[in-house]
């Protein structure tokens, strides 16, 4: 059993700062790339940032340099610290990563947190 929970949602003004973490826990070996994506209501979930397993990062071009992703591969998890939020960044967000469980690999996903900008 495999599980990504994720925590540090909520409701933030425009230009305030939220942390988003995801813990990944369950019998797997290592864990590759993990990344946070995003869907707004009537929208596809897209990748917000990307992080390898050596640390290179990868964001989307609407929120460079406002986004950081982060990790800590001893407690397999993955942090997304938003700053200078607006409200185009309302969206459910969800992490994702990939966990080596032997010669193979599993992609799995968060339950999903909610992020809202809002005045």
């Amino acid at each position: 059993q495999v599980q990504l929970v994720e925590s540090g949602g909520g409701l933030v003004q425009p230009g305030g700062s939220l942390r988003l973490s995801c813990a990944a826990s369950g019998s797997f070996f290592s864990v590759n790339a993990m990344g946070w994506y995003r869907q707004a209501p009537g929208k596809e979930r897209d990748l917000v940032a990307a992080i390898t397993s050596g640390g290179s990062t990868n964001y989307a071009d609407s929120v460079k340099g406002r986004f950081t992703i982060s990790r800590d591969n001893a407690k397999n998890t993955v942090y997304l610290l938003m700053n200078n939020l607006k409200p185009e960044d309302t969206a459910v967000y969800y992490c994702n990563a990939e966990l080596v469980t032997g010669p193979e690999y599993r992609v799995d996903w968060g339950q999903g947190t909610q992020v809202t900008v809002s005045s």
